[in-house]
């Protein structure tokens, strides 16, 4: 039996973003877990450009190929966990923007949420994101990795966790694990 797919979105594309870092981190304890089979997904790689496919994407008919590469992407995956820097109390144009090329690529997906800034740890950009995923039916986990003053954790371009940071990640992918079984019973229907 195949392990579900895990699909890790590095949510912000601007140069020494801690997003990759920590998203790659997130990655290797989602392998560890064992769970998953995990891909790192990065939108600095996938380059949309801002929307501008011409219909609704709830069509899924799709004029450009790097919508459909994303499409192929999404709708390959089984859960999420989204890596979300807090920019002006949300999140970041690249992450919403991506999120709004597809619709039903997204539903009855798990999603956790790591997000990271400064004292509020990214939770109003996470408290946004998830506003963001209901109406596309995606089921974010309880469960989640908050970082405040997220640059002790990173040396030299490497996450140096702390015991809660592992904690709190194990915490969510068990959450994410269980809703992503729970998922998939939805998507079939539905298919």
């Amino acid at each position: 039996m195949s392990l579900p797919r895990l699909a890790v979105v590095v949510g912000s594309t601007r140069p020494g973003r801690a997003a990759l870092p920590l998203a790659e981190w997130i990655a290797q304890i989602a392998r560890d877990h064992g769970g998953f089979e995990v891909e790192l997904v990065d939108l600095a790689d996938v380059d949309l450009p801002l929307f501008n496919e011409p219909r609704h994407p709830i069509l899924k008919q799709y004029e450009y190929d790097y919508t459909k590469r994303w499409s192929a992407i999404v709708d390959a995956a089984d859960a999420f966990v989204m890596v979300s820097p807090e920019y002006n109390h949300g999140i970041t144009a690249v992450l919403k923007n991506a999120i709004d090329y597809l619709h039903s690529e997204w539903a009855y997906k798990a999603v956790g949420i790591l997000s990271y800034g400064g004292v509020a740890a990214g939770t109003r950009s996470a408290a946004m994101l998830k506003q963001v995923l209901a109406p596309l039916k995606m089921v974010p986990t309880v469960a989640s990795v908050s970082l405040p003053f997220f640059q002790q954790f990173i040396v030299d371009g490497v996450v140096k966790p702390n015991t809660e940071m592992t904690t709190a990640a194990n915490a969510m992918l068990d959450e994410l694990a269980h809703w992503t079984k729970a998922l998939k019973t939805l998507r079939a229907a539905d298919a």
